[in-house]
């Protein structure tokens, strides 16, 4: 969801030779993008901050809270620390910087995809110093009610692993790893995998 539509269509066509997506909508401001949500039932949403009338996190708020499995990948110029928080406060599950080329924004999207979260370079540094200035609280006095070995599983979701390569890390099963996973999100009352990191890193968590 884009107003400039040289900028919009060009990512459509980027986007659509990628055999695993097809772009079944396009809006130009946030009213167009809520509306394209209920017409099509998008897996994924790409989602720019600056749209006429409400904003971009306006858009996303009301799209995750009437369709919460839609995943959003915000695509913006905003640079600044209180679009990167605001967007993944709002349920985004990324954030990349207009200027992107086709194959990370593809790898972003194919990321997204399977339910992780991705930043551009430049933000992962900006969060990464966000959390170190908000990080002094120890994980425990954070999360008192996550158990040692969620605690632990969580720290290894922050540093970036997969569930696979945390089971194999803490020589667990999958379905292990998941369950742990399950209980984190209901404790911390979080609705997906990268509201649980931005939690985590805020804590001080995956460091590593």
């Amino acid at each position: 969801m884009d107003d400039h539509p040289l900028f919009r269509e060009g990512l459509a066509a980027a986007v659509n030779l990628d055999d695993a997506f097809t772009v079944v909508g396009q809006a130009a401001c946030a009213d167009g993008a809520m509306a394209e949500a209920v017409r099509t039932g998008p897996d994924l949403v790409m989602m720019d901050l600056a749209l006429p009338g409400r904003s971009g996190l306006e858009a996303t708020r009301r799209i995750l809270c009437d369709h919460p499995e839609v995943r959003v990948l915000v695509m913006t110029m905003s640079e600044d620390d209180d679009s990167l928080l605001a967007a993944l406060r709002a349920g985004a599950r990324g954030y990349l910087l207009k200027g992107a080329g086709r194959d990370e924004i593809l790898r972003a999207l194919h990321t997204v995809a399977r339910g992780g979260a991705v930043f551009s370079p430049r933000m992962a540094e900006r969060l990464g110093a966000l959390v170190g200035a908000s990080g002094s609280a120890s994980a425990k006095e954070a999360f008192p009610t996550l158990t040692a070995r969620e605690l632990e599983v969580l720290d290894l979701l922050a540093a970036g692993l997969g569930y696979r390569q945390i089971a194999q890390r803490l020589v667990v099963t999958d379905k292990t790893v998941r369950n742990h996973v399950g209980s984190i999100f209901a404790k911390l009352q979080v609705r997906d995998r990268a509201q649980a990191i931005v939690r985590a890193r805020q804590a001080g968590l995956g460091g590593e």
